[in-house]
């Protein structure tokens, strides 16, 4: 398999646990986000949004977004499980992952804080943005794990929504988030980046890390 990404991509970022938990080999295909190259007509071939992740099967066939990528994968690689066996813990882990991936992530991309400072928002403005953005995501879903067992988001093993906790909570700090608001998810991020998956994962570990 090929998986075009990028090191501080969260949506690359959340496909890479997948995969590690998966212990799934991959072939890495950079793509550097900020000059531009997910814009190139032969990536935009494969992803006409030039967005990543994407990833190409063994087979050939093309997958794009995250969520969907990593469903996939856990359809047909079963082992470990990345959902509940319950279909309304599955529900509520989908609902999580969305509030995240869906609903947090989109509105403080790179994509949206650059049209921002086209509009003409000075830099300052851009980040508060982005901050706002992280805390107003990151506290529903501070309500949403609040009565779920833990340490992970839903339960004693990792789920979809921690693969994609993990990550918006990288983002969150680089925004400079107080974090410390997020207690119980904070409890699952400490249990995640336990595990070597999730530290392998990790846009410092990634080879076009920069």
């Amino acid at each position: 398999m090929k998986l075009h990404g990028y090191f501080r991509s969260s949506a690359a970022y959340r496909v890479r646990i997948a995969l590690n938990l998966k212990g799934l080999t991959v072939e890495h295909l950079p793509h550097h986000l900020r000059r531009g190259e997910q814009c190139a007509p032969a990536y935009l071939a494969i992803n006409p949004q030039g967005l990543v992740p994407t990833l190409e099967s063994d087979a050939g066939a093309i997958l794009t977004q995250s969520l969907a990528i990593i469903e996939w994968l856990d359809e047909v690689n079963p082992e470990p499980p990345l959902m509940p066996e319950d279909s309304l813990q599955r529900a509520k882990v989908r609902a999580f992952a969305q509030a995240i991936a869906c609903d947090t992530h989109p509105v403080q991309n790179l994509k949206v804080l650059a049209r921002l400072r086209q509009l003409g928002l000075p830099e300052e403005k851009v980040t508060e943005w982005a901050a706002w953005a992280n805390r107003e995501g990151l506290s529903a879903c501070e309500t949403l794990a609040a009565g779920e067992a833990g340490p992970f988001c839903f339960g004693a093993g990792p789920t979809l929504a921690d693969l994609c906790l993990v990550p918006q909570l990288a983002n969150a700090r680089r925004f400079g988030v107080d974090v410390t608001a997020f207690p119980r998810l904070l409890k699952a991020e400490a249990a995640a980046k336990a595990m070597k998956a999730f530290a392998d994962a990790a846009p410092d570990k990634q080879v076009d890390a920069e």
